[in-house]
C-alpha cells in the first residue's frame, strides 16, 4: 500500500469488537471475569505444587511454568480488551504495541515449546520409567524451561523487529482486537508480500515442528501403553498423558486456523485470537486439575486442611 507523507505513528486506534450496544455489559463482565478466574486457576496450581511434596516432580514443575506462562499470555491481551470498552481505552501507544506484539509471540512461541517438551517428559516416564530419575531431574528442568525462552525471545524479536522497520502512514486504525502482526501489515506503506512470507514460515516452522515432536512422542507413548499387559495399568498410563493431550489439541487447533489459513477474515479471526487468549489459558488449570488424580488429592488437601 502506498501512503503520503510517511512518518512512524506515535499511537494506534485498535478497533476491537463490533457488537450491539446491549452487549457491552456482558462482554465486560465476561473479560472480566475470565481474567480472574484465569490468574486465580493458574496462580492456585503454583501454590499446590510448591507446597505439597508429593507433587514436586518434573511433570509438576512444567505445569507450574506453562500457568506462570498462560498468566502472562493473558495479561498481554485481556486488560487492554477490557481498557477497549471504555471511553479512550482503544487508544495505545506506538511504543505499548510493540510491547504488545514482541511479548505476544514471545510467550505463544514459548508455550508452543514447552508442549513439546512435556510430550517429551511423557514419553521418557511412560517409555523409560526406570531411567526417569536420572533423565528428568532439576537441571534437565530448567535448561529445557531456558531453552523455550531463548526461542520464544529470538523467534519474537525477529517477527517484531521486520514488522516495525516497514513504514506506517496516516491509517493508524487497527482493524482487530489487539496489536498483531497481521493486522499491522495491512497498515504498512510498503509492499509486504516478503514480510508476510517469513512470518507465516517462521510460525509455520515452529508450529510444524513442535508438532511433528509432540506426534512421535506420542506415537512411542500409545505403542509403549498397548504392551502393558493390565488393563488398570493402561488406563492409568492413559490418564496421566491425558491432560496434555488436551491442551495440546485446544491449544493447536486455534493457531493453525489463525495463523496458517491462505485467506483471512477478520472477524473470524478475532474470535479465534480471543479463544486462545482468554479461554485457554483459564481451561488449562480446569483440564489439568480434574484429569489428574494427584492434582484432585493435593486441593483435596488444600481445601480441608488436612495434613496426612
Amino acid at each position: 500500500m502506498e501512503c503520503p507523507n510517511q512518518t512512524q505513528p506515535t499511537m494506534f486506534i485498535v478497533s476491537g469488537f463490533s457488537f450491539p450496544k446491549e452487549l457491552k455489559a456482558p462482554l465486560l463482565l465476561f473479560f472480566l471475569l475470565m481474567y480472574i478466574l484465569t490468574l486465580w486457576g493458574n496462580s492456585l496450581i503454583v501454590w499446590v505444587v510448591a507446597t505439597d511434596v508429593r507433587l514436586h516432580k518434573p511433570m509438576y514443575w512444567f505445569l507450574c511454568y506453562l500457568s506462570i506462562l498462560d498468566m502472562a499470555f493473558s495479561s498481554i491481551v485481556v486488560p487492554r480488551l477490557i481498557a477497549g470498552f471504555f471511553p479512550g481505552g482503544k487508544i495505545i501507544s506506538f511504543g505499548e504495541c510493540v510491547c504488545q506484539v514482541f511479548f505476544f509471540h514471545f510467550l505463544g512461541c514459548a508455550e508452543c515449546l514447552l508442549y513439546t517438551v512435556m510430550a517429551y517428559d511423557r514419553f521418557i516416564a511412560i517409555c523409560k520409567p526406570l531411567h526417569y530419575s536420572h533423565i528428568m531431574h532439576w537441571r534437565v528442568f530448567l535448561n529445557f524451561c531456558l531453552g523455550t525462552m531463548i526461542g520464544g525471545c529470538l523467534n519474537s524479536v525477529l517477527e517484531t523487529t521486520l514488522t516495525f522497520k516497514l513504514p506506517f502512514g496516516w491509517n493508524n486504525k487497527i482493524d482487530y482486537v489487539f496489536c498483531d502482526i497481521p493486522a499491522l501489515l495491512k497498515l504498512a506503506c510498503a509492499d509486504t508480500t516478503l514480510y508476510e512470507m517469513v512470518t507465516a514460515v517462521v510460525i509455520g516452522f515452529v508450529t510444524l515442528t513442535c508438532f511433528i515432536l509432540i506426534l512421535t512422542s506420542y506415537v512411542y507413548i500409545v505403542s509403549a501403553i498397548l504392551r502393558i499387559s493390565s488393563s488398570e495399568g493402561r488406563r492409568q498410563a492413559f490418564s496421566t498423558c491425558s491432560a496434555h493431550i488436551t491442551v495440546v489439541f485446544i491449544y493447536y487447533v486455534p493457531l493453525v486456523f489463525h495463523y496458517l489459513r491462505p485467506t483471512s477474515q477478520d472477524s473470524v479471526d478475532g474470535v479465534v485470537s480471543v479463544f486462545y487468549t482468554t479461554v485457554t489459558p483459564f481451561l488449562n488449570p480446569v483440564i489439568y486439575t480434574f484429569r489428574n488424580k494427584e492434582m484432585k488429592a493435593a486441593l483435596s488437601k488444600l481445601w480441608v486442611g488436612n495434613p496426612n
